[in-house]
């Protein structure tokens, strides 16, 4: 993989985000604000989305995960929201001393449902998404954004805010990056190797998330030797665009604790 493209703020402990599936990294606006003046916050976008769109996303998840470590600090703690979430798990399993702690925001250690998993998106669901981006990837999209907000509090609102992201500006995922990406959130499962984990692992759901189910939460924490989880009550899959004040204040006793 070819170096991605970083954008540094603050100073202070070094703190990387990682952005979800079909967007980029300018979802962290109001996060990056209220970090940035005690931490050294790295927002690095995925390949494919963003700033690093000409690069593919590919369907490895240990080498994505390792391309992303490359232009990250050596030793950080890590946000990761949705796939993000699944990108930076990936790499606390294969490089532990890189990551000081993981905060996994509306993530899940397997996406889709299995016999022996029901904390997850119906694995039918997904094959309609995967199916339905090689006909229209905009149309497809669009419908994904509302599914992230649907039920939280300003969703209205919210989707406008995710849409403008996404469609203004010139900021749209490369379409191929999109299907790598929904091919890695159908077939990835880290639920044996979370144990493994040797930092602290602080889990951040949406009560009304209809893509990672609240009771995933209670379900990951005994695979965790530290684990903590905090639910926002009134949000959906992206606590930290509807509820931007209870995520900072959250994040800051989870990077704290």
């Amino acid at each position: 993989m070819n170096e991605l493209q970083v954008r540094h703020y603050g100073a202070g402990p070094d703190i990387v985000l990682l952005h979800g599936w079909g967007m980029h990294g300018g979802v962290w606006e109001g996060t990056v604000e209220a970090l940035a003046g005690d931490w050294r916050v790295t927002v690095i976008d995925l390949p494919g989305h963003g700033a690093n769109r000409p690069l593919p996303l590919g369907r490895d998840l240990r080498a994505l995960a390792a391309g992303v470590a490359a232009v990250a600090p050596e030793r950080a703690a890590w946000l990761g929201w949705s796939l993000g979430g699944l990108v930076a798990t990936r790499l606390a399993l294969d490089a532990p001393g890189r990551v000081v702690r993981l905060l996994l925001v509306g993530a899940n250690a397997c996406f889709a449902q299995r016999p022996d998993w029901p904390h997850a998106m119906a694995a039918a669901t997904l094959a309609a998404f995967a199916t339905s981006l090689a006909r229209d990837w905009r149309a497809t999209l669009k419908r994904f954004l509302a599914l992230e907000v649907l039920d939280s509090d300003r969703a209205a609102e919210q989707l406008r805010e995710f849409r403008r992201i996404v469609f203004d500006g010139g900021a749209e995922p490369d379409p191929a990056a999109l299907v790598d990406g929904l091919a890695l959130l159908e077939t990835e499962d880290l639920r044996a190797e979370l144990p493994r984990l040797a930092c602290p692992v602080r889990l951040l759901l949406g009560r009304r998330d209809n893509l990672v189910p609240v009771d995933a939460g209670p379900a990951l924490l005994p695979r965790l030797a530290d684990g903590k989880l905090h639910v926002f009550e009134r949000s959906a899959h992206a606590p930290f665009l509807s509820h931007p004040e209870a995520f900072a204040a959250q994040l800051k006793v989870f990077l704290h604790d």
